[in-house]
């Protein structure tokens, strides 16, 4: 087995980050093209992240983005199970709290892209509602 031959070798830290950014910002996209007001991106809360919170008319969305560069491995949506749920879930409230959003509508969706290794365009789904709000 040849390391330098790309079918052998592993995406770093770097490499998984630029493509969550390049994922990130596709879902911005589309959300934006739905209607949505993205009102914060990356925001830092209890130590965590939550990728985009965004105005849906009059509901506050936390949307968690899964980027991936294949499906070999499933589909990004998988990568959200019960202990990520809760964890969103968990930075989601502290958003919440800090902004004083308790009177407001909640949801939470997940956006996914993959990204074709043949220049094919990305392909974008968004889960409205993926699991319980706050």
């Amino acid at each position: 087995m040849d390391r330098r031959d790309p079918e052998h070798r592993r995406d770093g830290p770097d490499d998984r980050d630029a493509l969550g950014r390049k994922g990130e910002d596709l879902a911005a996209k589309h959300l934006q093209r739905l209607g949505y007001r993205i009102v914060g991106r990356r925001e830092r809360v209890l130590r965590g992240d939550i990728d985009i919170v965004a105005l849906d008319g009059r509901t506050v969305v936390f949307v968690e983005v899964r980027s991936r560069s294949d499906t070999r491995h499933g589909h990004p949506a998988e990568t959200v199970g019960p202990v990520k749920q809760r964890r969103i879930a968990e930075l989601a409230n502290a958003y919440i709290r800090r902004h004083r959003l308790q009177d407001c509508q909640v949801r939470i969706d997940v956006v996914t892209v993959i990204f074709a290794a043949d220049g094919e365009a990305p392909i974008v789904e968004h889960f409205e509602n993926a699991f319980e709000s706050p």
